[in-house]
């Protein structure tokens, strides 16, 4: 026997054996078979919804159908398993003998065929073709198609990820054939694609500068913790103590080695009144604060001294607050 013969008598096979498990195993809910042939003989797997009335009666029924698979079709060393079907509205085969029976009971096959679609795809299935035809209200013969989800028609996915079944109903009229195709739930379906989400870049914090004070206590010498507490804004110098915030001075006290002369505000010469002024009459007050008094007749200029933690300050007219002995005075009539 050719090749070509071997494969067409070993499909003609199969289906005369589907076939005949079809009508003996009806009311167990058959759901079709696997035949694989094995260096052992041919093992036959079937799957039907009530297992229990597959193997009969202490394995009477099994064994029969292992006996009519070895005499009838000649089936080498035939071993017969069963399997339970979980989910029966997941096969093809249950669904389209279940719509048959329908058929055949007088149900009207729109609502039958719908009925059917609704509780395949409640199941969780991807897609679902429910294919009835034959003569369905007359005389002439139609064909009602009902497609929900989707669904693979032609090529290699349609024979491996569709599940197909096919019953046949017998009426008055005539037969009524009912295919069913099911994409079972997690079937990876060719040309499938998902978006992936673009993740935002990540955001450096800003950096967090440094407080004054840190600076200053890390300053290795006095002279950069005194280039801490000074500042430009401008073209105006300002710099601040422990009990002061920061303010203008007249001139830094240590200016940057790489300042420009123009950035420093040159100190001013310190305003005279008119005429000459003397300074007499020096006597200690109570508070330890010498108070300089102008004779009468002269312009009075009153000057108070003290000592603050060895710094020389006074404070006189013209200027209400203590400052530095030493500092430059502006020209009467400019702004501090």
């Amino acid at each position: 026997m050719g090749i070509e013969r071997k494969f067409v008598q070993d499909g003609l096979t199969k289906a005369r054996i589907n076939e005949y498990f079809t009508k003996q195993l009806e009311r167990a809910g058959y759901g079709g078979m696997v035949m694989n042939r094995t260096p052992m003989g041919t093992q036959i797997t079937l799957l039907a919804e009530k297992p229990g009335m597959v193997i009969g009666k202490g394995g009477k029924t099994i064994q029969r159908l292992t006996r009519d698979m070895s005499y009838i079709f000649n089936v080498d060393n035939p071993q017969i398993e069963v399997q339970e079907v979980k989910v029966p509205e997941l096969n093809a085969q249950m669904m389209a003998n279940r719509l048959a029976n329908a058929l055949e009971r007088g149900w009207y096959f729109r609502k039958a065929g719908h009925n059917m679609l609704s509780r395949i795809m409640d199941s969780g299935a991807l897609g679902c073709q429910i294919v009835i035809s034959g003569k369905l209200t007359g005389p002439r013969s139609r064909v009602s198609k009902m497609v929900e989800g989707y669904i693979k028609h032609a090529g290699k996915p349609a024979e491996e990820l569709v599940d197909s079944g096919y019953a046949m109903a017998v009426k008055k009229l005539g037969a009524i054939g009912c295919s069913v195709r099911i994409v079972p739930p997690g079937t990876v379906l060719p040309g499938k694609f998902h978006m992936l989400k673009e993740t935002a870049p990540e955001v450096a914090e800003p950096e967090v500068k440094e407080s004054i004070k840190e600076v200053v206590e890390k300053a290795p010498d006095k002279k950069e913790a005194k280039m801490a507490n000074l500042r430009q804004v401008g073209s105006i110098w300002e710099h601040r103590h422990d009990d002061m915030d920061w303010h203008p001075m007249s001139r830094p006290h240590d200016t940057p080695a790489d300042a420009k002369p123009e950035e420093v505000v040159e100190a001013q010469p310190e305003a005279k009144p008119t005429g000459e002024t003397k300074v007499t009459n020096e006597a200690p007050t109570e508070t330890g604060v010498n108070t300089a008094v102008q004779p009468e007749g002269e312009t009075a200029v009153n000057e108070q001294t003290r000592d603050n933690n060895g710094v020389e300050e006074h404070k006189h007219e013209g200027y209400d607050y203590w400052h530095p002995s030493k500092r430059m005075h502006k020209v009467e009539g400019d702004d501090e």
